[in-house]
């Protein structure tokens, strides 16, 4: 399994361009809405989303974030740590973040348990700091 970007096999034409339209976008998008994004490019097709995806799951390119059901590009290069990402309920800011200390304590825990452990991504909801100041 490719975990760092420097493994990654360079990118195909329609990996760039579901990359590219993601950072372009800047929050968490459907794979049918990188479809919408992308039909002036030619790409109109789930299975071929899902498969750039997936590349770029794989690469650590993109996160899926499960309770959105929807997919970021990555803002950082990964070390070992968890990942997490605060989503904002209000606005749907999602900030990427890493933590030495949670990895440490998922590791622990998983260690005990008995847990195979595979990934380590952790996502908060809540609301951000501008959203939060806006309600006051």
């Amino acid at each position: 399994m490719i975990t760092r970007h420097e493994d990654l096999r360079p990118l195909n034409a329609k990996e760039e361009l579901v990359l590219a339209a993601l950072r372009k976008l800047g929050k968490p998008t459907s794979a049918y809405g990188l479809i919408e994004e992308l039909k002036a490019e030619g790409i109109k097709a789930p299975p071929t989303v899902y498969r750039a995806l997936g590349r770029l799951i794989e690469g650590g390119l993109v996160h899926r974030l499960e309770s959105l059901n929807a997919f970021v590009a990555c803002t950082h290069a990964h070390s070992q740590d968890a990942v997490a990402f605060a989503v904002c309920d209000d606005c749907g800011t999602v900030t990427e973040f890493e933590s030495e200390q949670l990895s440490q304590i998922l590791a622990d825990w998983a260690r005990k348990a008995g847990f195979g452990l595979r990934q380590k991504t952790l996502e908060l909801r809540g609301r951000c700091s501008s959203c939060s100041r806006g309600s006051k």
